[in-house]
């Protein structure tokens, strides 16, 4: 039902920044959350962050909350991440989901709990 289209990334120096974003195909949407991860090659997708979207408050992963920062814009039903100070470890395919459903126990941190994902983005820190 949800269609996620991403956009962003690319090859990114050390120490610089990017903005990624998530535009979602409903002319209306109204979901619980938006959420981003992250999967570098060879291992499991990792949670970057989440993003209420009715309220705009915001849940980071560990040791990204420094550096990113997820917004969004409701009235074009897009979510952006913005990445800097950017580090070799931070090279992934970086996916946006949507959370339909309120989770009584806040946002959500496993890939699992979202119901629709984007096509992914790779962004590549060069050292």
């Amino acid at each position: 039902q949800v269609q996620l289209k991403q956009s962003g990334g690319g090859l990114v120096q050390t120490g610089g920044s990017t903005r990624l974003s998530c535009a979602a195909s409903g002319r209306t949407f109204s979901p619980y959350a938006m959420g981003w991860f992250r999967q570098a090659l060879g291992k499991e997708r990792q949670f970057v962050g989440a993003i209420n979207w009715s309220y705009g408050t915001t849940y980071y992963g560990k040791g990204v909350n420094d550096r990113f920062t997820i917004s969004r814009d409701s009235a074009k039903n897009t979510v952006y991440l913005q990445m800097n100070s950017l580090k070799p470890e931070d090279t992934a395919v970086y996916y946006c989901a949507v959370d339909l459903i309120e989770n009584p126990y806040g946002l959500a941190v496993t890939p699992g709990m979202y119901d629709y994902w984007g096509q992914g983005t790779q962004v590549t820190v060069s050292s």
